[in-house]
């Protein structure tokens, strides 16, 4: 069987770590190849870990060809919605996901409407020539929100707007050490409003040092205290002073009470207090 595996498609989804590379085999060594390899004419379109064990170790597997990809578009909104699901996916990784599938859905709204309202489909990559069955092109909504990413992608609509900045802004590494689980989504974001040679220095010095970096970063984000007018000041003076005289009335009060061994009467309190 003739099998292609297309590099830019093996690289759509982020790899397994080692650990789970691992595990992968380990199961495939002692179960076998249960799940059948997803093809798109001769073009391996989900497996490729499975596929590259399997020939290792020269483990028998099925293939399946999905009739429903029409074009590319199809095949990496497909791979984008089995990786949604699972729960091994990070939280940046759902992000990073869901927010190429609303690129993806944009992208081809607006192709359709150039093409005045048809999808032309295309032929799989390095194939004969036979093209897959033809399909409609998948609805498309292009008032796909924030929100609606983060429903999709089980994270709140702030992590939404930090990935797509991280995505924008930030540095090779950086990107990396947020893949990787060292830095979190909201550091990375804190980060990537760094310059990027500034970004680079903090990466260079390891994981502790991003995470100084994002720290300082939030630090001068958050507004001082405003100092008060001149006005605000003169009259906190005045009603300190006003206050001190009342103290002062009050002792005297009480001085000539102590004086004429009798009570002064409430009103004139209240006559000298005011």
């Amino acid at each position: 069987m003739h099998i292609v595996v297309n590099e830019e498609l093996k690289a759509y989804i982020d790899p397994l770590s080692a650990d789970e590379y691992e595990a992968l085999e380990r199961s495939l060594l002692a179960e076998g190849c249960r799940d059948a390899l997803v093809l798109w004419g001769d073009t391996l379109v989900d497996g490729h870990n499975r596929y590259g064990i399997c020939r290792k170790h020269d483990i028998p597997f099925n293939t399946v060809q999905n009739e429903r990809f029409q074009s590319i578009d199809d095949v990496h909104l497909w791979m984008i919605e089995q990786h949604l699901g699972r729960r091994s996916v990070s939280d940046f990784q759902r992000g990073v996901l869901a927010l190429r599938k609303r690129e993806i859905l944009a992208e081809r709204r607006a192709r359709i409407e150039a093409n005045g309202g048809e999808e032309r489909s295309e032929v799989p990559f390095d194939t004969d020539g036979a093209q897959p069955a033809a399909a409609k092109p998948a609805r498309v909504n292009p008032n796909e929100s924030r929100k609606e990413i983060a429903r999709e992608a089980r994270i709140s609509s702030n992590q939404v707007g930090m990935i797509e900045k991280i995505r924008k802004e930030a540095a090779p590494e950086v990107v990396a050490a947020v893949k990787s689980g060292t830095l979190s989504i909201s550091a990375a974001a804190a980060v990537a409003t760094l310059p990027e040679d500034e970004q680079r220095a903090a990466a260079t010095g390891g994981d502790a040092e991003l995470k100084q970096a994002a720290k300082r970063v939030r630090e001068s984000k958050r507004k001082p205290r405003e100092k008060p007018s001149d006005d605000v000041l003169a009259l906190r003076e005045q009603i300190a002073d006003l206050e001190a005289e009342n103290r002062n009335l009050r002792r005297e009060i009480e001085t000539l009470r102590v004086r004429l061994g009798e009570s002064v009467p409430e009103d004139a309190d209240e006559a000298m207090a005011e």
